[in-house]
């Protein structure tokens, strides 16, 4: 499966943005664009997005920042594709010829169940491999 560049860099800026969650820090455009190598001009685009959508809050002046709207555990990624890169659920197939019906049956149910899925898995389990790959490294 192929995700928009986009996509990958909103899951990898909302896991960091998840792990400072709940300890009154604010997240910082510079910083969250170094750590997670994502480029500055469009972390601002995507952050941006993400506000607009409700999954961030955001805070001007110097003391200022981001931070999530509500904990990991209630934003699922279904959420985030919604907001970032909606056409990745729709699943348009043409009903033309003999066969146009049943292959459009097909892929709708392999839609509804990838929405399902994406609907089930939260920012809080991406921020939970990590921290279980991070103790492999030890």
């Amino acid at each position: 499966m192929k995700i928009s560049l986009k996509l990958e860099y909103a899951c990898r800026v909302l896991a960091q943005m998840g792990r400072l969650y709940g300890g009154g820090q604010l997240a910082h455009i510079e910083e969250l664009a170094k750590i997670e190598a994502v480029p500055q001009n469009y972390l601002v685009q995507i952050l941006n997005e993400l506000r607009t959508g409700g999954l961030l809050l955001s805070r001007r002046g110097k003391q200022g920042g981001y931070t999530l709207a509500k904990p990991p555990t209630e934003i699922s990624l279904h959420s985030i594709v919604t907001i970032i890169d909606p056409d990745l659920l729709e699943s348009k197939v043409s009903l033309k010829g003999q066969s146009g019906t049943q292959v459009a049956e097909v892929w709708a149910d392999i839609s509804s169940k990838f929405k399902k899925a994406l609907q089930k898995a939260t920012l809080a389990s991406l921020i939970s491999r990590y921290n279980a790959a991070a103790l492999y490294d030890i």
